[in-house]
């Protein structure tokens, strides 16, 4: 894919803390959004990923704050898998203003959970591939 693959956000007032920041909590969610948000445009559901056997889990996330977010800003969280082999897989996500300014970057490293063994599946984005109606979107 030439551009990461993004969804729009708007942070609502119910989501800021006593500053009136964004919740440090939130940008997770926002995370976790783009994240599934990709999934779904690719082709794969949850119910596609249970019925293979496998569930996606978080194993790291590193959130840098770099602007404050307020109540009415409009975001875009972009999201993009890297591969490197092996167990796990790394999903990097930037959240920008509607100005260009980056607001948060969040890095996170993720693998597939075998759901009987309860142990990570060898080569997730072969899961990806085969799950997937449009892998290139994972860039694979």
């Amino acid at each position: 894919m030439s551009e990461p693959f993004s969804v729009p956000v708007t942070v609502r007032g119910y989501e800021t803390d006593v500053q009136g920041h964004l919740n440090q909590a939130v940008y997770l969610n926002y995370a976790e959004h783009a994240r599934w948000a990709l999934l779904q445009a690719a082709g794969i559901s949850q119910t596609g990923l249970i019925g293979r056997g496998v569930g996606p889990v978080a194993l790291e996330t590193t959130i840098r704050y770099k602007r404050e977010l307020l109540a009415g800003d409009e975001v875009s969280v972009t999201c993009v898998f890297e591969w490197g082999g092996g167990k796990t897989f790394r999903i990097e996500q930037t959240i920008v203003k509607a100005d260009g300014t980056v607001a948060a970057e969040v890095s996170a490293v993720g693998g597939l959970l075998d759901l009987k063994a309860r142990k990570l599946v060898a080569d997730p984005q072969d899961y990806f591939k085969e799950l997937a109606t449009d892998p290139a979107m994972f860039g694979l």
